[in-house]
């Protein structure tokens, strides 16, 4: 799914709603700001695997989206803090019973692995 794809007004709510969180990180990235306002160094620190450039990019599309916040602090070394806005908790609120419908087909898979 392309970028532009989050700013067609003319999808159904689904393809709308993935759209905004299409790619490798941006769930990951959610899931980590669901329980509060996190530094870019610390989310690296908690997801290794993404690149500082990847982060710095779907952090900016996640703002640009209205998902997150991005707080710079006037100190020096400059402080930034992304946090949820209320639109991204929405977001989050809503993508949880389709997290408990991908830990169900999880627990099936191992069900199934482990009876062959």
């Amino acid at each position: 799914m392309t970028r532009s794809r989050a700013q067609d007004t003319d999808v159904c709510g689904v393809t709308a709603a993935i759209a905004v969180i299409d790619g490798k990180w941006k769930t990951a990235l959610l899931w980590l700001l669901e329980s509060g306002p996190r530094r870019p160094g610390e989310m690296r620190r908690l997801l290794p695997e993404i690149s500082e450039k990847v982060l710095t990019q779907a952090l900016r599309e996640m703002e640009a989206d209205g998902l997150v916040h991005r707080e710079v602090h006037n100190v020096l070394p400059l402080k930034t803090v992304y946090s949820l806005t209320p639109f991204g908790q929405d977001l989050s609120e809503a993508l949880a019973p389709l997290s408990d419908w991908g830990h169900r087909r999880l627990e099936r898979l191992v069900e199934t692995q482990s009876a062959s």
